[in-house]
């Protein structure tokens, strides 16, 4: 075959393969978590979600609950890249801190979110979906709690659950090898 209906089809396939080649490594680069997690951001994203379910809590303004989970879910998916409170503290304010990042393995991290988007999505359908603020204030009230261990005294609840979830198997060392050699 040859003209210019052979030329173009050609330069389709190509620019089909080029599209679905970046749409992939966007992919790719978009939904990923950062291993190692600077603990320093992580802690200061913990004080941000302490803040927000305590105004949340005390203000009576429910509706937090879901700006909370959009975040806790965004960080699981991308980690800081698409939370606006993950993105605020890794662009504006750890950088702009007198002491250099203290790095910790991503997984636990990641599982640790991804219980925090459990909490706060159960909180947000509480409080919005079923009109039971109160009981959407005792589960933001549990997040307040493991939110503070972490950002005050850099215990991770959620990277806790994650060790023992390893110790006992249910989540293979191959997720996180450098956990798995700590842990040893």
């Amino acid at each position: 075959m040859s003209g210019p209906a052979h030329r173009g089809r050609g330069f389709c396939a190509r620019a089909d393969a080029n599209i679905g080649s970046s749409f992939g490594y966007i992919a790719v680069t978009l939904f990923s978590f950062p291993d190692p997690v600077n603990e320093v951001s992580a802690r200061l994203v913990a004080a941000g979600v302490v803040l927000m379910s305590l105004a949340a809590i005390v203000f009576g303004q429910p509706w937090i609950a879901a700006v909370l989970a959009y975040g806790f879910i965004a960080r699981v998916l991308t980690g800081p890249t698409l939370s606006p409170l993950g993105q605020l503290v890794t662009r504006v304010i750890t950088p702009r801190l007198p002491f250099g990042a203290k790095y910790v393995p991503g997984p636990p991290k990641r599982f640790a979110q991804g219980i925090g988007a459990v909490v706060s999505t159960t909180a947000a359908v509480l409080a919005l979906g079923l009109g039971l603020d109160t009981a959407a204030y005792v589960v933001l009230g549990l997040l307040v709690v493991a939110a503070t261990l972490e950002s005050v005294f850099a215990l991770c609840m959620g990277c806790k659950v994650f060790a023992l979830l390893m110790r006992t198997g249910v989540i293979p060392e191959s997720v996180c090898e450098r956990c798995a050699s700590v842990a040893a």
